[in-house]
């Protein structure tokens, strides 16, 4: 398998917004090599976009795992862990996120929105 040619592939599976299609590409490159973040966070990105909210969770924790200093696949994970209705969780990774990069206003606003759904859950 030539697995630049499958990766080149699935990107423009993605691109072309079948995230489905990218995933299964994808999935046997990861398998194949499993250190490759790149491939690892585009596979993460294409199950966030269709909805495996669960595989898209494991590749960025794996991710963030690896890195903690990742700020996109910690502000994904965020992401990922707001649309499983789990805001709580996602506090954190968008916390730091923001944190590592405080100009980015997709991240802030992330932060903000997520904050909203944790203090409204207090009252």
């Amino acid at each position: 398998m030539d697995l630049l040619a499958e990766y080149r592939r699935a990107t423009m599976f993605f691109e072309a917004g079948d995230p489905t299609g990218a995933a299964r590409l994808l999935e046997p490159i990861v398998e194949a090599e499993p250190g490759n973040s790149s491939v690892r966070q585009l596979l993460a990105r294409a199950y966030f976009q269709s909805a495996q909210l669960n595989r898209a969770e494991e590749q960025l924790r794996e991710l963030v795992d690896r890195d903690p200093s990742d700020h996109y696949a910690h502000h994904v994970l965020g992401r990922t862990l707001e649309r499983m209705n789990r805001p709580a969780d996602a506090l954190r990774h968008l916390r730091i996120a923001a944190a590592m990069y405080s100009t980015n206003a997709d991240y802030t606003a992330a932060l903000r929105r997520v904050e909203g759904k944790v203090a409204g859950g207090r009252s």
